[in-house]
């Protein structure tokens, strides 16, 4: 599957973004799909990931209160509504998904454990 990430800019702190990720193919039945965010000189780290159905959305601690993921099925695509930015969510951010349905809960959280991902769109927050 092929992911297409947009919605990234420039934005002041204290700003909203609100970010997408449109898959090539249906996501109805990819367990998994979560965000990741990678600022210059630092590794790939988790923003969020949403289960396919049951149990709620999971957030890293820096963005808990702030993030929103969610998914729309219909559309195919998976969104992040990002409020009250700040300027260390700085980065190139990254949807990603699972999409032969393998990742377990407790492996949500790590990169590896997702098959595919989009190109990447960048968010600057300014002070």
């Amino acid at each position: 599957v092929q992911l297409q990430a947009s919605g990234g800019g420039l934005v002041q702190a204290g700003g909203s973004l609100r970010l997408s990720c449109t898959a090539s193919e249906s996501i109805n039945s990819m367990k998994y799909m979560g965000w990741f965010r990678q600022a210059p000189g630092k590794e790939r780290e988790f923003v969020a990931h949403i289960r396919k159905s049951g149990g709620g959305p999971i957030y890293a601690d820096s963005v808990k209160g702030r993030f929103t993921i969610s998914r729309d099925n219909t559309k195919n695509t998976m969104y992040l509504q990002m409020n009250s930015l700040k300027p260390e969510d700085t980065a190139v951010y990254y949807c990603s998904a699972d999409s032969r349905s393998r990742l377990i809960l407790s492996n949500a959280r790590n990169p590896g454990g997702y098959d595919s991902w989009g190109q990447g769109t960048e968010v600057t927050v300014s002070s």
